[in-house]
């Protein structure tokens, strides 16, 4: 066989089969609608489950990186948490391994023209009948599977006739054994489809191009190669979703290492396995076994250490927010010691204090300022951090002086979560009229509220070198003064139509909202005042 010849019939069989590959896969994902989605959000709550879906969500489209794409933009949009997108993304490999079976058992043993061809009419007549249907899209699938068999029926054939003037390396030693790796990462990173590589693997093996060994070390290096695609789906995702990539490719590359240091042992295991299951001597066959045996053996290695696979990345991928929401004083260590542990909390909840009165300050700011909604999640993370920690504390045993502490601190926590709550409140009414109108409007009132309502930020905030209660109440009796001020005022100019209804409705809802939160933060720091009398 001529080189041109050669090249012409690896790349038309690569070429058929990624096209096959692409119509089948649209065509069932079509197919099956949003039941795929409803598949892998409804059914991931324990690990079993979310193996499941994993393997049958990618059996159905026979495409394990659609599935991993799926499973990472869930895990972007919050559908699914990391735990579940992992069980997702290992059960993909193992369905991926559908594939393997399909070329093994079908098209290569049948002649293809009798099936392909036929498939590939009805195919499109149904695609043709009925185009935005259903059937239009079973219709696509099968022309897609017949077009898959007719790539497959070509690379058996340039590899049969390559077989008697070409071997690659026998794949015995480590050596070889690891360029053979590399071969199915180069294929599977250029053709962006492991399947397509297996299918190489597969029909090269077949042929007698390589042994079974060395066929062995592609399909391992396909499967590590297909990583690639969860990182790119990761690229600008949110951390979640990087953590999911990143425990995806840990898992492929420890499943890969293992895989080709027990690699001997397992191909004298599929022999034993193939003759109990009247396989009989198809490096095909054996090959399609293999895939499933090691990704099976890799769900099995990654069982234990889920848990810790799980945190690692959590330790590598946090947002900005992320870090901010993590408690900076409190720690299980601490609780031996109940008064140290309440010391602890008592730095945490100012430091959450602090963080509620910036969310307010950025209400106050306007519309344009996005810093409030991340305090407002960050208080809210924390305000959960420091429910669970006062937990832990109850469980030890506390003096009468601490345990007169603890429920100030928790009030003076609740206090501080809701003043941050009603700082959303400030700012979704803001923004429907923003701005400050002209003096004859209200302009002046509401600019004096806001002046008063900083002074008051101002004075209560919880360091310990704050100026005190004192002062912060009488900053707030000012603010109550412009408080009552601007609703006679607002009052007077929507009735008098200077200003629409609504917009006196919505500037009066943001100056009650505003009040309130002042009167959450001045009873906060009263709170914290009481604690170290």
């Amino acid at each position: 066989m001529d080189h041109f010849a050669l090249a012409g019939g690896l790349a038309g069989g690569v070429g058929l089969f990624l096209l096959g590959m692409g119509l089948m896969t649209d065509g069932l994902k079509l197919a099956a609608g949003p039941a795929l989605e409803r598949i892998l959000a409804n059914s991931t709550r324990t690990r079993l489950r979310g193996l499941a879906s994993g393997i049958l969500v990618t059996a159905l489209v026979q495409s394990s990186s659609a599935v991993t794409v799926a499973a990472i933009g869930f895990v972007n949009a919050g559908l699914l948490n990391l735990s579940q997108a992992l069980w997702v993304l290992f059960g993909a490999n193992v369905g991926t391994t559908m594939t393997g079976w399909l070329v093994a058992l079908v098209g290569l043993q049948f002649k293809i023209e009798a099936l392909a061809l036929p498939m590939i009419g009805l195919g499109m007549l149904l695609r043709l009948s009925g185009e935005q249907s259903r059937r239009g899209a079973f219709g696509l699938a099968m022309a897609g599977f017949g077009v898959l068999f007719l790539g497959i029926d070509l690379l058996k054939d340039t590899f049969s006739g390559l077989a008697g003037n070409f071997r690659l390396p026998e794949g015995r030693g480590f050596t070889d054994s690891a360029a053979q790796v590399l071969v199915g990462i180069v294929l599977t990173v250029l053709m962006q489809s492991s399947s397509a590589a297996l299918a190489i693997a597969l029909t090269a093996a077949q042929g007698g191009l390589l042994t079974t060994q060395g066929a062995a070390a592609v399909v391992i290096g396909a499967n590590i190669g297909t990583t690639v695609t969860a990182l790119i789906a990761a690229i600008g995702a949110t951390p979640a979703a990087k953590r999911a990539a990143a425990a995806h490719i840990a898992f492929n590359l420890l499943t890969g290492a293992v895989a080709l240091l027990l690699l001997p042992w397992l191909v004298g295991l599929l022999a034993v396995i193939s003759d109990w299951m009247e396989l009989g001597s198809s490096p095909a066959g054996q090959l399609a076994l293999f895939h499933t045996l090691f990704n099976v053996l890799g769900v099995l290695l990654i069982w234990p250490l889920a848990a810790h696979l799980t945190r690692l990345p959590e330790s590598h991928f946090r947002a900005a927010v992320e870090e901010e929401a993590r408690p900076r004083h409190i720690d299980r260590t601490v609780l031996a010691v109940p008064t140290l542990a309440l010391d602890a909390l008592e730095r945490e909840v100012r430091r959450m204090g602090g963080l509620s009165l910036r969310a307010l300050r950025a209400a106050l700011a306007g519309p344009a300022d996005a810093t409030g909604a991340r305090q407002r999640h960050v208080v809210e993370a924390l305000g959960h951090a420091i429910a669970a920690f006062i937990v832990e504390i109850n469980r030890t045993g506390m003096t009468g002086a601490s345990a007169q502490r603890l429920p100030l601190l928790l009030r003076a926590a609740r206090h501080y979560e809701v003043a941050s709550m009603l700082a959303a409140e400030i700012a979704a009414a803001a923004d429907e009229y923003p701005g400050l109108p002209g003096d004859e409007r209200g302009g002046a009132l509401l600019a004096r509220l806001r002046a008063d309502a900083l002074s008051v930020l101002d004075a209560v905030e919880p360091a310990q070198d704050a100026p005190g209660i004192a002062v912060a109440e009488a900053a707030f009796g000012r603010f109550d003064e412009g408080y009552e001020a601007l609703k006679q005022g607002l009052l007077g100019l929507g009735a008098g139509g200077v200003i629409t209804v609504a917009e006196m409705d919505a500037r009066l809802r943001a100056a009650s909202a505003l009040r309130r939160a002042l009167v959450q933060a001045v009873d906060a720091l009263r709170q914290l005042g009481s604690v170290r009398p």
